[in-house]
């Protein structure tokens, strides 16, 4: 990894990562999982998530799932250090944001960094962490009318209620 890669704290943007944010609650409350993106669904969908959790007393998992976009792997390296700076960027501004929240409404939060397909994360994490919701933003690109958006395979994986956010 080049030093273009870490940030001040030594850490990488396609490294994984856990923080917790808020008050502590037993691992016997009900946990929630929002999966976050930056985009304008998926920062809705977080804050159902914070509305819900708060309302349940119970703890949100909240999930960033990083991956490298296949432009990138083919182009030139500048490209990829573009790429790791805007990924780095919008997860630092994620977790502030996610913190802020944590601390307003004394909500639980556990916030995860992790590299990968997106889906394939959150219902692995879903499955680990034995969440009894699972909250995501609707799909704004065209092509995953074709393919499935990440919240259709969720559905159909049927394994817990998956709330999709407009």
């Amino acid at each position: 990894m080049s030093p273009a890669e870490l940030d001040a704290s030594g850490s990488s943007a396609f490294e994984s990562t856990v923080e917790r944010f808020g008050p502590r609650r037993g691992p016997a409350a009900r946990a929630i999982l929002a999966g976050v993106d930056g985009s304008d669904t998926a920062m809705r969908a977080a804050a159902y998530a914070f509305g819900l959790t708060r309302r349940q007393g119970g703890r949100l998992i909240v999930a960033f799932i990083a991956r490298h976009s296949a432009l990138t792997t083919l182009g030139p390296p500048v490209a990829a250090a573009v790429e790791h700076d805007t990924t780095w960027q919008v997860y630092t501004e994620l977790r502030d944001q996610i913190r802020s929240g944590a601390e307003e409404l004394e909500v639980p939060v556990t916030l995860l960094k992790m590299f990968g397909d997106p889906y394939t994360a959150l219902r692995d994490t879903a499955d680990r962490c034995q969440v009894d919701t699972v909250v995501v933003g609707a799909s704004q690109k065209a092509g995953h009318r074709f393919a499935g958006s990440v919240a259709t395979k969720l559905i159909r994986a049927g394994h817990w209620p998956v709330l999709v956010v407009p």
